[in-house]
């Protein structure tokens, strides 16, 4: 049974990297924020490209950016962590300049636009963690990846405040957010390369064989990954889809719960992240996905409410799942820095983006596909597979 961290604000920015990096992270989110919720309607609206060429560019770039994956990884275990930090925002400014670039009608530049970008999101929370990793030890190390999810959180939500405010303008509007999003990517990038943290792998440097040592294989974590990362679409993607679709629900509600969950992510992360450090990390990961499935089968029961109390219940028992959701996030990634060596870190940790960006491509599709079919076939497939998959996490032998 592990000791519980307390909570010490200073050496929690200490931990995650410094107050430099601390800043680069905000500045970072803020222009994703600004950018990632419209950048569907930049392809429409500025680039008058149609909603599903414009939706199939963006997949497409958004999942070819995971191929990127293991030069990552293999860049982190040479040792660069605030360079590879740095890249994975500078690779970004480089998506925007092309969206910013496109004529109107040119879907290979939005395709590849979105490519960059994706490289970019994909690249980065592997090189954070690793940064963090690199920076923070033990449980301390648990609070500050969770003190940098709940910061992202908050500059998101911000960022995509602004953009909605700014969206009367139109055209010129959709534009001048692009741009300001380049320049938080680039401030943000020399912020965070300032830092200049780095690992000194020595004796990975001096054996070749070491080197090519592959990193844990880890089988049943990453499978179990990929089903747990629905539960990030399901506030954006599912429950939208119920409540509009199915109990023909104010969007209000849908709005209301989205920012519910990104307030009680933000205030809740870090707190719960350490009251969860007297367990380990591998019954804590297991434990949130028992909690998962039983917001699954909450909205199950809600839906059978009908229109009436059937909003108001499907909202509460969201609280539920953002409970669940917190818990995963602040056990899921200290596993993986916990179980790899230190000389395969970097490989354990894109190997791990991969599960995650696979499973948060294809849950939009899967879970738009199960919906039609009815409450009990999209809420009871996602309680199966979510249990199957907290059962795996906790027999794997570590």
């Amino acid at each position: 049974m592990a000791t519980t961290t307390r909570i010490q604000p200073r050496a929690l920015v200490r931990a995650s990297g410094g107050p430099r990096y601390a800043v680069a992270l905000a500045v970072d989110a803020l222009g994703t924020g600004l950018l990632r919720p419209f950048l569907l309607l930049y392809g429409v609206t500025v680039l008058r490209l149609s909603a599903p060429v414009t939706g199939t560019a963006m997949t497409v770039g958004i999942a070819a950016g995971l191929v990127c994956m293991p030069a990552v990884g293999r860049w982190l275990d040479l040792g660069a962590r605030s360079t590879v930090v740095a890249a994975s925002m500078l690779v970004r400014v480089l998506g925007v300049a092309l969206l910013l670039a496109a004529p109107a009608g040119h879907v290979w530049l939005f395709a590849t636009a979105a490519l960059f970008l994706g490289i970019g999101n994909q690249a980065w929370p592997a090189a954070h963690a690793a940064l963090v990793a690199t920076v923070a030890h033990g449980r301390e190390r648990d609070t500050a990846l969770a003190a940098g999810r709940a910061l992202r959180n908050a500059a998101l939500g911000v960022g995509a405040l602004l953009a909605t405010v700014c969206l009367a303008g139109g055209t010129t509007a959709l534009r001048a957010l692009a741009s300001v999003t380049a320049l938080a990517y680039l401030a943000a990038a020399a912020l965070a390369w300032s830092v200049h943290v780095h690992a000194h792998p020595a004796e990975t440097a001096l054996s070749k064989d070491r080197d090519d040592e592959p990193a844990p294989r880890m089988r049943a974590l990453l499978a179990a990954n990929v089903v747990y990362v629905f539960c990030l679409n399901v506030p954006e993607i599912a429950l939208p889809l119920v409540l509009v679709t199915q109990l023909h629900a104010s969007p209000v509600w849908s709005a209301g719960i989205f920012v519910a969950n990104t307030v009680l992510v933000v205030t809740l992360q870090v707190p719960v992240t350490v009251l969860m450090s007297r367990f380990s990390r591998r019954t804590v990961l297991a434990l949130s996905g028992v909690v998962l499935a039983v917001s699954y089968l909450g909205f199950l029961a809600a839906t059978s409410l009908g229109h009436g109390w059937g909003a108001p219940a499907i909202a509460t028992v969201s609280v539920v799942c953002t409970i669940g959701e917190i818990i995963y996030a602040g056990s899921a990634t200290a596993l993986v820095t916990a179980l790899a060596p230190a000389h395969v870190l970097g490989r354990a940790l894109a190997r791990f983006q991969l599960s995650t960006g696979f499973g948060l491509a294809v849950s939009p599709a899967v879970i738009t596909a199960l919906a039609p079919l009815g409450p009990a076939a999209l809420w009871g497939s996602l309680t199966t597979a979510t249990l199957l998959s907290a059962s795996a996490v906790a027999t794997e032998k570590a």
